[in-house]
């Protein structure tokens, strides 16, 4: 089972944003472009478990304790550059609440023996992926091997230009009430997500 852990949207913000990609995904069509129903912000990709590490990484989880918070969805960008990009992306703006969920997580789940997170989180909502790399670590917004000069990308870089909202694009805000435990199947025709558990933040969390 391919496992992450993330935040889903809401419907309002998915809306907007199934809006945006229907009037920006023309400018790259060879790009991989995540379908506005699997839209998530991911907090931890974990990769394959069995389904009995899945069970106790659940309880785990069931023990991290967080406050509800707000999330902001506004800009784009390109990952690692806009000179060699691979991922485009929506921002996020959020207190450190986020950061600190995150941090949780990784804990939580470093004591099952899954390996922590190197870098530091960076909070992004991945609308298409356009480089040779795939997989969970994709959005790695740090230069890897192979990252360079990328035509996929380059009508749509144009036409953004052309459009010049850049920060200025919003998306809306939500408040985050809880996270999910997600299984990620593969196929042809892109990526499945399927929602295992869901773990309330609750306004009583010390």
């Amino acid at each position: 089972m391919r496992i992450f852990i993330g935040i889903d949207l809401d419907e309002v913000i998915r809306g907007k944003i199934a809006r945006f990609l229907e009037g920006v995904s023309g400018f790259a069509p060879e790009a991989r472009w995540v379908r506005p129903e699997s839209l998530h912000l991911t907090l931890k990709f974990i990769g394959e478990q069995t389904p009995e590490q899945v069970g106790a990484m659940t309880q785990k989880l069931r023990a991290v304790r967080g406050v509800p918070f707000n999330i902001g969805f506004s800009g784009y960008g390109f990952f690692p550059s806009a000179r060699a990009p691979r991922v485009f992306w929506i921002g996020i703006q959020a207190g450190p609440q986020l950061a600190r969920l995150a941090a949780d997580i990784d804990a939580a789940m470093a004591e099952l023996g899954i390996r922590r997170e190197e870098r530091e989180f960076s909070p992004h909502l991945t609308l298409a992926r356009g480089g040779a790399h795939s997989g969970g670590r994709s959005g790695d917004p740090k230069h890897r091997k192979g990252d360079g000069p990328n035509a996929i990308f380059s009508v749509l870089q144009k036409r953004l230009a052309a459009m010049g909202e850049g920060d200025t694009l919003s998306f809306g805000s939500m408040t985050a009430e809880n996270f999910i435990l997600y299984q990620s199947q593969l196929s042809p025709a892109g990526s499945k997500y399927t929602k295992l558990e869901r773990f309330a933040l609750r306004t009583d969390a010390g």
